[in-house]
């Protein structure tokens, strides 16, 4: 009888941490929401696409990037706890183009 209550006590306590663990794990999975923003950037040359690569990726929260020359494009993944679509913007802009979102 006392091996049954300690294999059943051991049972809820291996159950209770795994749906702890869980719920944590859970949650962090919503902290990491990323999303994708399309900008039209007026750009000149290839030299302005590389101004672009050299200096975006260093954005907080950017997770990946995207530059279309041709189709005059710029493609920004990012974390939207760290950053918005609206800071990114600017941070293209600061780099002297002219920047307009497309919408998906």
């Amino acid at each position: 009888m006392k091996n049954l209550l300690q294999i059943l006590k051991r049972t809820i306590v291996a159950l209770s941490f795994l749906l702890i663990t869980s719920t944590v794990f859970a949650g962090n999975q919503k902290e990491k929401k990323v999303d994708t923003v399309i900008f039209k950037v007026e750009m000149d040359c290839v030299g302005c696409t590389s101004k672009i690569e050299k200096n975006i990726p260093f954005e907080k929260g950017v997770k990946d990037l995207k530059v279309d020359f041709k189709k005059q494009q710029v493609s920004i993944t990012f974390k939207t706890k760290v950053t918005s679509k609206e800071k990114l913007k600017k941070a293209v802009e600061k780099l002297e183009f002219k920047v307009q979102e497309l919408k998906e």
